[in-house]
């Protein structure tokens, strides 16, 4: 059910209210919110799992995985660390500034809003409201309106665990997100496509909204020749398995030596079989696409591909099942790499050298993630220097350590003010007098002397 588009401003006025009443900045309070944040999700784990069942076909074992154990960990452990993380901090300066008791205070920012996706609606939900959380500050959810049944539970059990004028739902769709982005915020997080990014990106840029974008995009794999094909088969294959392939930092298209592509296929068909005896269109192991629409998206793709289809994925629109299938001889001009795939449909691009396989990938906008198969430490150092991504990942896919302005203490900070503080003391009048006019030579020269800092010499 929407939430009704005129109680939003009131809902952030709540949560604005609160905040500055100054209810959410003690420690143990915040840490308490964490705990309650793990409890509700440990508490609620099969209703969640049902929820996501219901909207992706997600298996059971996957959400537990990689969805609910995650915030679980994830609130605990930042509830243990959050007094570190929220220390004053006292900076190193000349010893005759220190009379100014230099500081930063770590403040937080205000009443925010986050914005999720629907292909891990729970960790991309909540991942972001932990660092919310221990900040101190008070946060809009807004699901997405393509994953009902999960973002309706959200609204129902979240006020079972919080005080709905610290942490809310909002459900809907067009309209309710309009109305939510023209309000002004402390801070605003999406996560999701950059069609929506720009959308989000001018609401903010309206009320100079500080903004974090954590955007998708076609991550691709570069297999060395050297590398044994086999395994890295099989880590591509689990990777892309994982959700559908319904995931940003999914492998999207597989470079290869051109002498290696059909010893690739063979290997991608043999884990195949063994990950899904009886196929993946009817097994409980493998998730569903999200909606008609993107499944239509996706056998469109298919049917457009110049590429020879070495895996057939069958497909049920009914049901929006559609199987892994693997595409190889695909071109760079070719259906299939016009857009994030997100879905699991893998590409294979066959090169002839690894510099061909570079130029390939600096030739596209830069991807979330590189993935790189290689035992080899230059060819490892080479995608580094060479290449660039919001991540690298050497010989595995979808096993991320760290998620941008998502993880941890990243997150803390993204929703922390650092504010900067000096006490200046009476006694510091005589040191201060050289700045107050008129300026004799010498006040001036004292004044002036950093533009007259000597710099060394250098050539290349």
């Amino acid at each position: 059910m929407a939430t009704p588009v005129n109680a939003i401003p009131k809902i952030r006025d709540a949560l604005r209210a609160t905040f500055r009443s100054g209810l959410t900045r003690p420690i143990a309070w915040r840490q308490h919110q964490l705990y309650q944040l793990a409890r509700m999700a440990q508490n609620e784990r099969e209703l969640i799992c049902d929820a996501l069942k219901n909207d992706l076909g997600k298996p059971k074992t996957e959400v537990l995985m990689a969805e609910v154990g995650s915030i679980i960990e994830g609130a605990v452990k930042s509830a243990e660390r959050l007094p570190e993380w929220a220390k004053t901090e006292y900076p190193k300066v000349a010893d005759w500034q220190k009379p100014w008791k230099p500081t930063i205070y770590k403040a937080p920012k205000g009443t925010v809003l986050i914005i999720s996706p629907w292909n891990y609606p729970m960790i991309l939900t909540f991942q972001p409201l932990i660092g919310a959380i221990a900040a101190g500050c008070t946060a809009v959810l807004k699901p997405s309106e393509l994953v009902p049944t999960f973002s309706q539970l959200l609204e129902e059990i979240m006020p079972k665990y919080f005080d709905p004028n610290l942490y809310r739902v909002v459900n809907g769709a067009v309209p309710e997100i309009s109305k939510l982005l023209e309000l002004q915020w402390d801070h605003i997080l999406y996560t999701g496509n950059g069609r929506i990014a720009r959308i989000v990106a001018s609401a903010a840029a309206r009320h100079l909204t500080p903004l974090s974008l954590e955007l998708g995009g076609k991550s691709p794999v570069i297999i060395d020749s050297e590398y044994d094909i086999d395994l890295a088969a099989k880590r591509i294959l689990w990777g892309k398995c994982n959700n559908a392939g319904q995931i940003c930092v999914a492998p999207d298209y597989v470079l290869v030596q051109r002498d290696k592509q059909d010893e690739l296929v063979k290997a991608f068909q043999k884990h195949y079989n063994a990950f899904f005896p009886k196929g993946a269109l009817d097994s409980p192991l493998f998730g569903s696409i999200v909606s008609d629409l993107h499944h239509k998206r996706l056998t469109s793709l298919l049917s457009r591909t110049k590429g020879e289809v070495v895996l057939q994925g069958r497909a049920d629109a009914a049901r929006r099942r559609l199987e892994p299938t693997i595409v190889k001889d695909v071109a760079g001009s070719d259906s299939l790499l016009e857009e994030e795939i997100f879905g699991p449909i893998l590409s294979i691009v066959p090169v002839d050298s690894l510099k061909q396989a570079i130029d390939f990938v600096n030739a596209r906008p830069h991807p979330l993630v590189l993935y790189g198969f290689s035992d080899n430490e230059s060819v490892k150092q080479q995608l580094i220097s060479e290449t660039q991504s919001g991540g690298i990942v050497f010989n595995d896919t979808f096993q991320q350590l760290a998620d941008g302005y998502q993880c941890m203490k990243h997150t803390y900070d993204t929703f922390t003010q650092l504010r900067s503080s000096i006490d200046m003391p009476k006694e510091a009048e005589p040191q201060l007098a050289i700045r107050y006019p008129p300026h004799s030579e010498e006040a001036v020269k004292a004044l002036t002397a950093a533009v007259y800092t000597p710099i060394p010499p250098s050539r290349l």
